[in-house]
């Protein structure tokens, strides 16, 4: 996520085109959102088949995400309108890819209840995309500055139900398609460059860009987090 919040503080600056990324977690890790104060103390010491879990902070707002087999996606664009207006616009994409792989997905409906829960998945608000049973699929959470978006957001595929329920606590019965990570994403470019009426060109990142990556304060924060989800 240091990416996403260079690469966000490049788009504000002028430097840099709008951004779709998608990545993994290696070790897993729990993030918490950008107000996130109060989570388990445990936390801090968990682990799974022998690795350290590593908890650390989102740039962006809501809960906290359990990132093992799911797949994140981040978008950095600009939008005018209110905050859910942007949610709504920016998420065409993902409904739209996935429905090109049928499954139909909806916005949820929870309000704001959801700052008790510490679980991201444990609710979904109407920046949030559920299955047609109500299975929460995508949790998204954004960071704005002025007409600058960014938007990242968990999207379920192979959860461990036993590291979940160690997690938070709870034994949720976590029911999402089986899909390749790899036809997914195809399926997320696809829509994308529909949506948003644009073509997208990979851009890896260069040694100058890693560093600057690199050397960047631990603890930076970007102002403004918005946090009806994720």
């Amino acid at each position: 996520m240091a990416i996403d919040s260079w690469l966000f503080e490049q788009f504000c600056q002028g430097n840099q085109p709008p951004v779709l990324r998608f990545y993994t977690w290696k070790p897993i890790a729990i993030s918490l959102g950008f107000h996130q104060s109060r989570y388990p103390i445990e936390w801090r010491n968990l682990s799974w088949q022998g690795e350290a879990i590593d908890l650390v902070r989102r740039p962006s707002g809501g809960r906290a995400v359990l990132h093992q087999g799911d797949l994140t996606y981040a978008v950095i664009t600009s939008g005018e309108g209110n905050r859910m207006q942007a949610y709504r616009s920016i998420c065409e994409f993902l409904i739209a890819g996935w429905r090109s792989l049928g499954i139909n997905l909806d916005f949820g409906s929870a309000g704001r209840g959801y700052i008790h829960n510490p679980n991201c998945f444990g609710t979904a608000t109407a920046a949030d995309l559920v299955m047609p049973e109500g299975t929460k699929l995508i949790g998204s959470a954004q960071v704005r500055r002025g007409t600058a978006i960014l938007q990242h957001g968990s999207i379920r595929l192979e959860p461990d139900r036993a590291l979940f329920q160690q997690v938070f606590g709870t034994d949720e019965a976590i029911n999402v398609p089986t899909i390749s990570q790899s036809d997914l994403i195809f399926a997320l470019e696809a829509a994308a460059e529909a949506c948003f009426q644009m073509s997208l060109q990979p851009a890896p990142l260069t040694e100058a860009e890693w560093q600057q990556i690199k050397s960047q304060p631990a603890d930076r924060a970007i102002a403004s987090s918005s946090s009806p989800g994720g």
